[in-house]
């Protein structure tokens, strides 16, 4: 009986125990839940969220919301009204996301709703100004998911039928960012199976300098979709700059009609983690199959770590210093006035590293969209750009950007806005990583400081020619010449390592060695004998330096590292020459001389390690420059000098 009892009560307090655990479990996971209540023909939706953990020093923490209402519509209102067009059940979708916030976005479980209060006489409001657009719920973050909604509009006085395409994961980044997960489409839309266009040659989608821009003017370019007649170059192109794609078609759009289709895309642990980088995708909408007349759309989007609406990202985060001259790197600044009333004056301190031209500045993009403006004063909107010795500074004059707090505020994208600005290469600039953040400064409040953009150029492999002498001064008749091959990175700045091979020839004399001394001869006669060697070398050596090198400047540098040496072939010729004499020394007269030669062939013999220390003169990171070199051999009297030119690609 007492077993039996025991039995029950460890068995309770282990049920216990497990249920302790689970609501541990469930409080630790950060869940925010979908509520729902019918209003007459509407449909109030609500988001039950955790209660956010503030990020010291940051503006006040908020949540926005993105909500998917599964029949193809969609809202980021905080708390939004629907009203549907059918009875029915639907499946609704959140993603809550956690602004200023220390911990990761909320999960929310999908719920599905039954519909009894339909209104089929409903319209939805016309949203989209153009035929493509794309949209996202949120900024990636490595290992959670994001929701792309591609939206086409037939623009057309005519049903239509068509195909779009998504493009994504960018071929120039080693690692896939994104994995499609899932592509929900509400209007029978079909995955097309048939291979893309590949043919044409690549027209890389990258900024040069033109000489058509006024360096010292500030403009505006629209960012807007563009629309193209060559379809296959198109799909080309993106199919050159992009590794995956999603292939849909659709049937029987009417004139003004909008359609959503909602992409899941769940970022992955490998993609890249630079969290002011800028990574993409493109939509491709072909509205008519009759025509080859499309629209192509870019979104940008910069990989963050946590949700801060107030960021500045590059595409420069990873540059070929080889072709880098003439090209324009784009830099965006996000911000969000996050207070109860509208901010009238929005001014952007920007740090401009030393590298750029801060007069070379375009304004690619802004938003509020305003003009630029004048040198004199004017009462209108606009945006006004002026220097300091290390910045820029961007000012948003007489604007309305509502706050984020302020009442009657439903949309949060509204009190959002942004800066996107190209900018040249100043004419003498080095290879080396920059950092720069901005302070955003809303009216007269305290400024809000973002993160740093980086810029980093990609090491690139420099491949270097050497040719030149080498000098042993303790070798007899030394002969040494040598030719090579180096390889370094491209153009380093200061520190950075050099391996090279070079292939010598080298022929010396050896060290004459004299034996003398009694030889017992025929019958048990005895003489004095003299044995004269002289050695030769002809020797084909292998030389692999490896060594840290540090650019002084443009023109002087300076090495240090070890080296191995090897005789691929060494050819060794030896002369010999023997005197017998008659008498008990060598000063008795010779009565015979023997002259004889030997030839000694090895390979891969006579290693030797040792260290150097060496300085150039001449274009250290790029170009010829003539060097010197002395070796330290460490094993025997071997070290020499090696004189040199060498010239870099």
């Amino acid at each position: 009986m007492k077993p039996t009892i025991l039995f029950y009560i460890t068995f309770s307090v282990s049920v216990f125990g497990f249920a302790q655990n689970n609501v541990a479990t469930d409080t630790i996971r950060r869940t925010a839940n979908i509520e729902h209540k019918s209003l007459g023909n509407e449909i109030e939706f609500k988001a039950d969220a955790p209660e956010l953990n503030q990020i010291a020093g940051a503006p006040k923490a908020f949540y926005t919301n993105f909500w998917e209402f599964g029949d193809g519509t969609f809202s980021k209102e905080a708390a939004p009204k629907k009203t549907y067009k059918n009875n029915g059940d639907y499946t609704v979708r959140l993603w809550a996301t956690n602004n200023y916030d220390t911990g990761k976005p909320p999960t929310t479980r999908p719920k599905k709703i039954k519909v009894n209060n339909a209104n089929e006489d409903y319209k939805d409001e016309a949203s989209m100004d153009s035929a493509l657009n794309l949209q996202r719920n949120r900024e990636p973050i490595p290992n959670e998911d994001i929701v792309v909604v591609f939206s086409y509009k037939n623009t057309k006085s005519y049903t239509t039928n068509g195909k779009f395409f998504l493009f994504y994961n960018e071929a120039k980044f080693k690692a896939d960012n994104f994995n499609l997960i899932e592509t929900r489409a509400y209007h029978n839309e079909r995955e097309i199976n048939e291979d893309l266009v590949f043919s044409s040659k690549f027209d890389s989608d990258v900024y040069y300098a033109s000489a058509e821009d006024d360096l010292l003017t500030l403009k505006t370019q629209q960012q807007d979709t563009t629309v193209r007649k060559n379809l296959p170059k198109t799909l080309d192109d993106a199919k050159f700059a992009y590794r995956n794609s999603s292939q849909l078609s659709f049937d029987n759009m009417k004139p003004n009609e909008e359609r959503h289709v909602f992409y899941s895309l769940k970022t992955t642990k490998e993609m890249l983690k630079d969290t002011s980088a800028i990574i993409s995708v493109r939509g491709v909408y072909v509205p008519d199959d009759s025509y080859d007349n499309h629209h192509v759309k870019d979104m940008e989007m910069e990989i963050v770590t946590s949700h801060d609406p107030n960021k500045m990202s590059s595409n420069a985060s990873f540059l070929n210093y080889r072709l880098v001259r003439y090209k324009r790197p784009k830099f965006k600044i996000r911000f969000q006035n996050n207070g109860e009333g509208p901010a009238r004056t929005i001014r952007l301190e920007t740090d401009i590293p030393d590298m750029f031209d801060k007069s070379s500045i375009e304004v690619l993009d802004m938003y509020p969209k305003v003009k630029i403006c004048p040198k004199y004063d004017v009462q209108y909107s606009c945006l006004d750009t002026t220097y300091t010795e290390k910045q820029a500074i961007f000012t948003f004059k007489n604007i309305y950007l509502p706050g984020s707090e302020q009442k009657n505020v439903k949309v949060y994208d509204s009190t959002k806005g942004f800066v996107k600005y190209r900018i040249k290469f100043s004419d003498d600039f080095h290879k080396k990583k920059t950092k720069s953040r901005t302070a955003i400064i809303f009216d007269k409040n305290d400024p809000i400081i973002t993160n740093y953009s980086t810029t980093r150029f990609l090491p690139g492999i420099s491949i270097g020619v050497k040719a030149g002498y080498n000098s042993f001064a303790d070798l007899r008749n030394s002969e040494s010449y040598f030719l090579g091959a180096t390889i370094s990175p491209y153009k380093s700045y200061r520190w950075y390592w050099q391996v090279e091979l070079l292939n010598s020839l080298h022929s010396y004399d050896g060290n004459t060695t004299i034996e003398e001394g009694f030889v017992e001869g025929a019958a048990g006669f005895e003489f004095y004998q003299r044995t004269t060697t002289n050695s030769s070398y002809s020797n084909i050596d292998w030389e692999i330096p490896v060594l840290l090198r540090y650019n002084v400047n443009n023109y002087i540098g300076l090495g240090a590292g070890i080296v191995g040496t090897i005789s691929v072939n060494e050819k060794q010729e030896q002369s010999i020459f023997i005197e017998q004499f008659e008498g008990q020394g060598p000063d008795a007269p010779v009565f015979n001389t023997i002259n004889t030669n030997e030839e000694l062939t090895e390979s891969f013999t006579n290693f030797r390690k040792g260290f150097l220390v060496e300085a150039t003169a001449g274009f250290a990171r790029i170009g010829p420059s003539l060097g010197a070199r002395y070796i330290f051999n460490i094993e025997d009297n071997y070290n020499y000098l090696q004189l040199y030119a060498i010239w870099k690609f």
